[in-house]
């Protein structure tokens, strides 16, 4: 059978566009995603054209690095821990057992999802810090208290603690679904005990889920910056902050690449056990017709008495900096420099104030800026990727889709030192351009951390496409080009812009790469935050404009959660 000229043109056409595809995609990961991260190793023990262990015994001779490390490796698996109790009792509260004004307590535990990262842990800092709202109050009342209790490592435990639940709000409510009440009414029909019933029968359905964000959870307490730089004090600095440290003076920059050497090694490590782990468990529900959990209410009434408070506890502590910030952002410095709450000193100022003045208002569009194009970015690249990835099983495919998962095995800031020191001189494969102190690097560092999590979510999304749809186009005479964009891309676009959303959302406040990448002429506002909150001087009106931009990007995110959340989107899918 021979092919007609017609017929072979289209099909040289779309070979030459898929091999400069293909082009474009292998640049990208050996010039973005592999290069930085083996310029970060030959930074550390490469030097002056000879193998060094200067890095090394310099690290281990700092007494500075070592307690940093230290405390990174201690804060980590503690917070696993208490995360994970915290985690799983918010969910527990909210779809398990029958508590009172659950809903209620739900969109209080919730918060987080609209205020973290660096606002949050601001917020707790102006609540608890040496010149707190509550440390005053406590204070006034106990002549002898200790101003400065909110500090060191309690301080952060207490901090991270209550900002990194969001992940069980969402995965592990989702996985407490897929409970069948059929199996716990067989149980307890057989004798079974409430304690038993979790143990044996909810816990393993949760599992999967536990195990993926205690793994996160574990990371972020291994990489956190913004909790120890604002309460951790001079006695407990993580291995972050040291890194920042150390990466701003020339001479200790290849200490700050080997700590960041440390962080990424033990991420890969953890990742590994862990994937071994899920791989040995099984969790399967045993009932073919599930059926949806009714909540259980608590029979003994001392029990029911105690959860019901500690429920309320919680929601105090969850809501008090929401509430607080909201409040302060609309009373004017001098009160707020008391801490005090006044009707008398309600004012609208400290928005006129932000909004009136370049300087006040500049992080906010930087920040807008960066997160739009490298949301766009991501979007863009990863729908090319998971197109490859999902229409042609090749070793190509199979390379793309497994190199496009580095950033999810290293921590950002091991990203950013790898991208500062690759990117400081003219590169070839970069076309000779230096992007250290550029936008570009800020923009290119914000698309690299984003990549897995969209990877993810928009693979899962082409797997879910119905393939008869076209080959019906293709039967029809379409073309690929046409049949992606007016048949392929239509169904998948709830889903691209949900995780656009998502994405933008997470980076306006972006902190632990932003510290070390961004240019001094345009600080995002994660940054701005940070040194607002630092500052000595003029507390007041430092403050008040760190609590408008907490209110706005609030706002925000909460119309982000709304539009994902609130209207069904295929994200959830």
């Amino acid at each position: 059978m021979f092919l007609s000229q017609k017929t072979i043109k289209p099909m040289r056409k779309s070979k030459v566009i898929l091999g400069l595809i293909y082009l474009g995609l292998l640049w990208f990961i050996a010039a973005v995603l592999i290069a930085p991260n083996i310029n970060s190793i030959l930074f550390v023990f490469w030097q002056d054209g000879d193998f060094t262990m200067r890095a090394v015994d310099r690290m281990f001779g700092s007494q500075r690095a070592i307690n940093s490390l230290r405390n990174s490796f201690i804060l980590a698996p503690i917070l696993s821990l208490t995360v994970g109790f915290i985690g799983i009792s918010l969910v527990m509260i909210t779809e398990y057992f029958d508590i009172k004004g659950a809903k209620i307590l739900r969109l209080g535990y919730m918060t987080t999802l609209v205020y973290g990262g660096i606002i949050l842990v601001s917020g707790y800092r102006f609540l608890y810090g040496s010149n707190g709202f509550f440390t005053n109050f406590f204070a006034s009342i106990f002549p002898n208290f200790d101003t400065g209790w909110f500090e060191g490592f309690w301080a952060v435990l207490f901090v991270m603690t209550f900002a990194t639940t969001g992940n069980h709000m969402i995965f592990l409510r989702n996985a407490m679904r897929a409970v069948d009440y059929q199996t716990i009414e067989a149980a307890r029909n057989m004798g079974a005990n409430q304690f038993t019933i979790l143990r044996r029968i909810v816990l393993p359905v949760l599992t999967p889920s536990l195990l993926a964000v205690t793994t996160f959870t574990f990371l972020t307490g291994l990489g956190a910056t913004s909790a120890p730089l604002l309460v951790g004090g001079p006695n407990f600095q993580t291995i972050t902050p040291m890194m920042l440290s150390f990466s701003r003076m020339a001479g200790s920059r290849d200490l700050a690449a080997l700590m960041g050497l440390f962080l990424g090694g033990a991420s890969i490590i953890l990742i590994i056990i862990l994937a071994q782990l899920e791989k040995r468990g099984h969790y399967l529900s045993i009932s073919k017709v599930k059926t949806t959990l009714v909540k259980h209410k608590i029979r003994n009434p001392i029990a029911n008495f105690f959860v019901h408070l500690y429920a309320y506890v919680l929601f105090v502590i969850y809501v008090a900096p929401i509430v607080s910030v909201i409040l302060f952002s609309f009373t004017d410095a001098p009160t707020i420099a008391r801490r005090q709450l006044s009707l008398s000193s309600f004012t609208l100022q400290n928005y006129i104030l932000v909004f009136s003045n370049s300087r006040s208002y500049q992080p906010i569009i930087t920040s807008v800026m960066f997160s739009l194009m490298a949301a766009a970015g991501v979007a863009i690249l990863i729908l090319v990727v998971c197109r490859i990835i999902t229409k042609y099983k090749n070793k190509i495919s199979s390379i793309v889709e497994y190199t496009f998962m580095i950033p999810w095995l290293l921590p950002n800031v091991l990203i950013a030192i790898g991208l500062i020191y690759t990117f400081n001189l003219p590169r070839w494969f970069m076309f000779n351009r230096v992007l250290t102190g550029t936008m570009t690097i800020m923009v290119l560092g914000y698309l690299i951390i984003r990549i897995p999590f969209t990877l993810r979510i928009t693979r899962a999304a082409f797997f879910s496409l119905d393939n008869t749809l076209e080959d019906a186009a293709k039967n029809l005479g379409a073309k690929t080009m046409y049949t992606f964009f007016r048949v392929i891309l239509p169904i998948l676009l709830p889903s691209v812009l949900a995780i656009f959303a998502l994405n933008f959302n997470g980076l306006l406040t972006e902190f632990d790469m932003s510290v070390f990448l961004y240019h001094p002429l345009h600080m995002p506002l994660g940054v701005q935050i940070q040194n607002l909150t630092m500052a000595d001087v003029a507390q007041g009106d430092n403050t008040a404009i760190t609590f408008v931009y907490a209110v706005l990007m609030m706002v925000v995110s909460s119309v982000v959660l709304y539009v994902v959340y609130g209207r069904g989107s295929r994200l959830n899918e």
